[in-house]
């Protein structure tokens, strides 16, 4: 294999470069990740915010939520990119691990997890890939569990 890779691997790559941004807290990593060309709108919307618009917006969505989270961690999982000519699109489940508030000051506060569904859009500028747009969208605990009493047949 090249040390350039394929589309896909780029792309992956690109994808994977998004996610540990979050995991520090660089927003310059943040700024270069995402599309920066004129005329061409990004969005992103996270789960339970309102479609965002814009490069200002994404970007400063992104400074929030990194200046309040202690800790944030992600395991991706079931990974699937598509590439289309100059447009990529990159489905995964995100399993999230982050640090909830504190009780008490100068402490840690306990973990959480979330799953979250996502699907990242990639567009090509020059030789790298940029995030043109991110949707995540929350899987909701239990889900299966309710499904399975729903179906159970009646007992005599």
């Amino acid at each position: 294999m090249s040390g350039a890779g394929t589309d896909g691997e780029r792309v992956e790559l690109a994808n994977t470069a998004l996610y540990e941004a979050v995991e520090r807290g660089d927003t310059a990593a943040m700024d270069r990740l995402w599309l920066n060309v004129p005329g061409t709108e990004v969005s992103c919307v996270h789960p339970g915010w309102p479609v965002l618009r814009g490069r200002s917006e994404v970007l400063r969505s992104y400074a929030l939520i990194m200046a309040s989270t202690d800790y944030i961690q992600f395991f991706l999982t079931d990974v699937e990119v598509s590439v289309a000519g100059d447009t990529a699109m990159v489905t995964c489940t995100e399993n999230i691990l982050s640090g909830a508030p504190a009780e008490n000051e100068g402490e840690l506060g306990p973990l959480v997890g979330q799953l979250v569904v996502a699907t990242n859009v990639f567009r090509r500028a020059g030789d790298e890939w940029k995030v043109w747009s991110h949707h995540g969208s929350p899987v909701l605990a239990g889900r299966d569990e309710e499904d399975e009493d729903d179906s159970a047949e009646p007992t005599a």
